[in-house]
């Protein structure tokens, strides 16, 4: 039996809200997952008058995530101030997972299963989990199904020196045994991204991050939490200059240039943002920041394929851009998240390449260069730091605002992540 299509409706991005980040092991070094989300939500339901109210559900998740948070966000919601009613979905997509949340939501508002809803994430390095090896986990878990003292005791006498290990969480690829940052050093090499340049945009990432603060163009954006009311990893004096006397920590020899502050730290927080359809934002006289318009997830063989483990959004946004109309220069504003500066800047080359954009992306011509001076005009992950499925909520909440205090426009959205992939979307007003 056919079923007619149904109707898809604009979604509105209405706004976010997130704590400071903070760097792995410092103001957040005792605070949960859970926790750091449930005050993104606190905040955002305080920002938008929530308090008791139900939502269509929220969706989030964490990367990095112990046993206990097997329902992080569900969690999280009964601790928050939102009605219990409120359905609580775990999603994790790597780096994307932030984004990735709110594109579920938006998808059920598109399609009339729910009215409103609230995407996000939350992730902590410094209460990452830390699990026993698979030998000592085996004999414990006899340990466990023994029934009684004896039998506990044979089972623990069983255990032995040789068995015991830590499985501590890395930052890492499983199939190839490099991490993200040796597999961005080799994506810089490939396409000769130098030291200057990614230097460059990292300076300017701290710069133009502290000239929004110090604008107040972030105070709707940002709750305080344990006692931080910024970024803890900004660094509003740093230069290229400051920036070029530090030592590179990816790569090996004359062509590592990748360096501590030009690439991303280990950094914990939490973000949410309000997503709704036309119709429940004027009931309660919300206005649309902008519209999520469509989005695009990619992936690439980086075990077998020859391709940047972080390259899948250079394949997501030209299939978005055509199924659109678009050119990539029909953007007022970028907003390309920042794992490491070389990254960023590999995207941005390989998309005025000839032979990638023929061979590797099957175009006619390339898509061309962007103006710089639209990328990150707020500052971007180099700066405010990369809690992983934290990411995609403020880049998201960020580009609605910036659309908001220009009253039209268009922007783009790109965040990489681990595994080989990418989550793109387009956001309009």
């Amino acid at each position: 039996m056919s079923r007619k299509p149904t109707a898809r409706r604009r979604v509105a991005v209405l706004g976010g809200n997130r704590i400071p980040f903070a760097r792995s092991g410092t103001a957040y070094a005792e605070v949960s997952n859970q926790e750091m989300l449930t005050a993104a939500l606190d905040g955002l339901a305080a920002r938008f008058g929530l308090e008791g109210e139900q939502v269509g559900e929220v969706v989030a998740g964490a990367v990095l995530k112990h046993s206990r948070d097997y329902n992080l966000v569900r969690e999280s919601v009964l601790g928050s101030h939102l009605a219990a009613e409120t359905p609580g979905i775990d999603l994790q997509q790597a780096c994307g997972t932030g984004l990735q949340a709110a594109i579920h939501v938006a998808d059920k508002i598109a399609l009339g299963i729910v009215e409103s809803g609230i995407g996000g994430g939350a992730d902590t390095t410094s209460d990452a989990p830390v699990a026993v090896g698979d030998k000592l986990r085996r004999k414990l878990m006899k340990v466990n199904a023994a029934r009684d003292t004896r039998g506990r005791l044979t089972a623990l006498a069983q255990i032995r020196p040789t068995d015991i290990g830590l499985d501590v969480p890395r930052n890492g690829e499983p199939r190839t045994q490099l991490s993200m940052g040796e597999h961005a050093a080799l994506t810089a090499l490939e396409w000769r991204i130098g030291r200057e340049e990614q230097d460059e945009l990292a300076a300017a990432s701290h710069q133009h991050l502290a000239a929004a603060y110090d604008a107040g163009l972030l105070d709707d954006q940002v709750t305080p939490f344990r006692g931080l009311e910024r970024d803890s990893n900004l660094r509003p004096e740093a230069t290229v200059e400051s920036l070029a006397g530090l030592k590179p920590v990816f790569g090996k020899g004359e062509g590592a240039t990748m360096t501590a502050g030009n690439s991303t730290p280990l950094t914990d927080g939490a973000s949410a943002v309000l997503l709704g359809s036309e119709a429940w934002a004027a009931e309660r006289g919300l206005e649309p920041l902008a519209f999520l318009v469509d989005h695009e997830t990619a992936a690439v063989d980086f075990v077998h394929g020859n391709e940047g483990l972080l390259m899948a959004p250079a394949y997501a946004v030209p299939r978005m851009l055509a199924r659109q109309g678009l050119t990539l220069q029909d953007f007022d504003f970028y907003e390309v998240h920042e794992a490491f500066a070389s990254q960023v800047l590999a995207t941005l080359k390989a998309w005025d390449d000839v032979v990638f954009c023929q061979e590797r992306l099957g175009l006619d011509s390339v898509l061309g260069e962007i103006d710089r001076s639209r990328l990150n005009v707020h500052g971007s992950s180099l700066a405010a730091g990369h809690p992983f499925a934290a990411t995609g909520g403020r880049i998201l909440n960020v580009a609605a605002n910036l659309l908001a205090q220009k009253g039209s426009g268009r922007v783009l959205i790109s965040i990489c992540a681990a595994g080989g992939q990418g989550v793109t979307a387009i956001l309009e007003r």
